[in-house]
């Protein structure tokens, strides 16, 4: 994280800097606030650190105009003794905290970690936002080329171009949210509101007053908070009979198109039993007019390993450290595995194989052992013909040496010890392009 220094005296400026450079900050120093304002944007990486009183622009005003780009910026005033006062304002009108001249150095540090770590976990999420409401981020995220995740992709881009309500169903972590979100995102309501609510979390008054009103909070009730936008409902299954009926009713007294659009996401129902078991007929009818149901991960063939590579990828990444390679054994036991917590599994297991071969030890195998012992059977029982072993592990070698050498042909003809003509001819089987690696 950056700390933005703003102070018009030399030797101030300078000796904060060195002593949050020292505390592992990367500092940049500015002589006046209209210097500071020309660097600092709204998204800016880091905590401002200014002095208060100070020539033409004063830190207050500094304050005010950083407020009004980016509230959610962390500013530490640094003040003089009578302008505590002062310094007390600046902090309802947003200053983060203000050190009062003179300073112990130490708490100006802590200080500073503190401001990082909220600035940190403010650009998170909105990094995260942005991405849920960018329908193409989105569909990137729907790793995969089985023809399972190519219709889940199309059914996506029609559905969300519709107004009716949709139901989403499937086996418990195949992307249920993900593909709401993106529903949402693809659609001419992706300006508008998306609101989330996990009918299994409150109880039936609790959850009746958010939906419907009063809310708790005095603000508005989620149907009429979405309005205009997407009503995303978790967990219907756990929706109560009673709140059953009045959704129906809401639902039933919209106008066409509706104001506010459902989405309804069942992520648990007993084995043998459907969603028309456990809603009431008239409710189950006016939402599953639409319906996507999210393939599960052993249904998808070697998306699993293209999955796996991609989620390896990003942990080692994460974590500093190299991804493990694949073994054609191991290769060939993921894709045989019934994955019963599906994608959510195979992320969970791909992390901790990144982590075993940090320590350089472990594999793959033992990972899928010991998920055993918790979920059943590894391997599943519908065999494939060899023939699709061999070619998913074939395409998921060039898929990582390409990845590694950055879409370097020659370096991974070297590596494969294959032919340009029959890297060309492979490549093209396996619908992997040059351009997605450079």
């Amino acid at each position: 994280m950056k700390i933005a220094i703003v102070d018009d005296e030399q030797d101030m400026r300078q000796s904060i800097s060195q002593w949050l450079a020292l505390s592992g900050f990367e500092t940049e120093t500015y002589a006046s606030g209209e210097d500071a304002l020309k660097a600092i944007g709204p998204d800016f990486p880091g905590v401002v650190v200014t002095d208060v009183k100070m020539p033409g622009m004063d830190g207050v005003t500094l304050l005010k105009r950083l407020m009004a780009q980016d509230s959610g910026l962390p500013v530490i005033l640094i003040t003089g003794h009578g302008d505590v006062p002062m310094a007390v304002e600046a902090m309802r009108i947003g200053a983060y905290d203000f050190l009062e001249k003179p300073f112990n150095p130490d708490r100006m540090t802590d200080l500073a970690k503190r401001a990082s770590n909220q600035r940190r976990l403010t650009l998170d999420n909105r990094a995260l936002r942005r991405e849920l409401s960018d329908g193409k981020v989105l569909m990137k995220k729907l790793i995969g080329s089985s023809p399972e995740m190519e219709r889940l992709r199309e059914d996506i881009l029609d559905l969300g171009q519709a107004d009716s309500h949709v139901l989403i169903d499937g086996e418990t972590g195949t992307g249920k949210t993900l593909v709401a979100h993106a529903l949402h995102a693809v659609g001419p309501r992706a300006t508008k509101k998306f609101v989330t609510v996990s009918c299994s979390a409150f109880g039936e008054e609790e959850l009746g007053a958010r939906l419907f009103g009063p809310a708790p909070d005095d603000g508005l009730p989620l149907v009429e908070e979405a309005r205009g936008g997407t009503l995303c409902l978790e967990d219907i299954e756990a929706l109560p009979n009673a709140l059953q009926s009045r959704l129906l009713t809401f639902i039933n007294d919209q106008e066409t198109p509706p104001q506010t659009r459902i989405i309804a996401i069942c992520n648990q129902h007993a084995q043998g039993q459907t969603l028309e078991d456990v809603l009431r007929p008239d409710l189950f009818f006016r939402l599953s007019a639409m319906t996507i149901l999210c393939p599960p991960l052993r249904a998808r063939g070697e998306d699993i390993l293209t999955l796996f590579n991609r989620m390896s990828e990003q942990f080692a990444e994460e974590y500093g450290c190299d991804a493990p390679q694949v073994t054609a054994q191991e290769a060939a036991q993921l894709l045989q595995a019934p994955w019963p917590g599906n994608v959510r599994q195979l992320v969970n297991i791909a992390e901790r194989a990144v982590l075993q071969n940090r320590r350089g030890s472990g594999s793959i195998t033992s990972l899928l052992m010991a998920d055993n012992e918790a979920t059943g059977p590894t391997i599943s029982t519908e065999g494939k013909p060899l023939k699709e072993y061999v070619e998913a592990f074939e395409r998921m070698l060039i898929d990582n040496t390409m990845r590694r050498h950055k879409g370097s042909i020659a370096a991974v003809m070297e590596e494969l010890c294959l032919p340009r003509r029959t890297l060309n001819e492979k490549m093209a089987k396996y619908g992997l392009s040059r351009s997605d690696y450079l």
